[in-house]
């Protein structure tokens, strides 16, 4: 709190569940509070659910009619904002006009409603990623244990699979965890020679 401000700071990524933790966090806000600002720079990764996170946001400002504000997009979650037709620097406001829009409407309906076809196939091709997202995440952590490397070359070990065998990320996943867990069929010949490949690569020991 800075006098009558609230500055929350989420971090990490916005899934299934943010909502209500946000919802609990702004029931508690001190009766005071006069403005709610959320600098999101902290926050790598959202799916749909990260859409709910800000109806949420401005359905309590409303509620207590006190200004919310969500700004400091970056990276993936800037992206989606985007895709949906958002504006990442103020996504609580409705796309294409001022003022605040009436109840039965929020800013991701609008913008939904407003978002050219052009941009139907790229929004697809997102929410497929973000629906693969486990899978991936599974393969990362499967490797960290195998390998005793950390996320960030978990995943670099997985992209560079996936480019290499020209296989899409998600069958990367999938064909890893067969693979490291020896479960379910062996992964492809040129999967195998690309995850070979990438291990040797990122796991190389530093020179003396």
């Amino acid at each position: 709190m800075d006098a009558d401000r609230a500055l929350l700071t989420p971090r990490g990524e916005l899934v299934h569940g943010c909502a209500d933790v946000l919802a609990g966090k702004l029931s508690r806000l001190p009766a005071r509070t006069g403005r709610i600002d959320l600098d999101m720079s902290g926050v790598r990764f959202m799916d749909t659910a990260g859409l709910r996170f800000l109806d949420v946001l401005r359905a309590h400002g409303r509620l207590r009619s006190v200004p919310v504000t969500a700004t400091g997009w970056t990276g993936q979650p800037r992206r989606i904002l985007t895709l949906v037709g958002l504006d990442p620097t103020d996504p609580l406001r409705p796309p294409g006009r001022e003022g605040t829009p009436t109840p039965a409407t929020t800013p991701v309906a609008e913008a939904a409603a407003k978002r050219p076809p052009a941009r139907e196939e790229e929004v697809e091709r997102l929410r497929a990623s973000i629906a693969a997202r486990p899978a991936v995440d599974r393969a990362r952590g499967l490797l960290m244990t195998a390998h005793g490397c950390d996320s960030d070359t978990a995943w670099q070990i997985l992209r560079e699979t996936a480019h290499l065998s020209g296989t899409p990320l998600h069958t990367v996943a999938a064909a890893v965890t067969a693979e490291v867990d020896r479960s379910g069929p062996r992964a492809p010949e040129e999967v195998r020679k690309a995850l070979a490949t990438a291990l040797a690569r990122r796991l190389r020991a530093p020179r003396a």
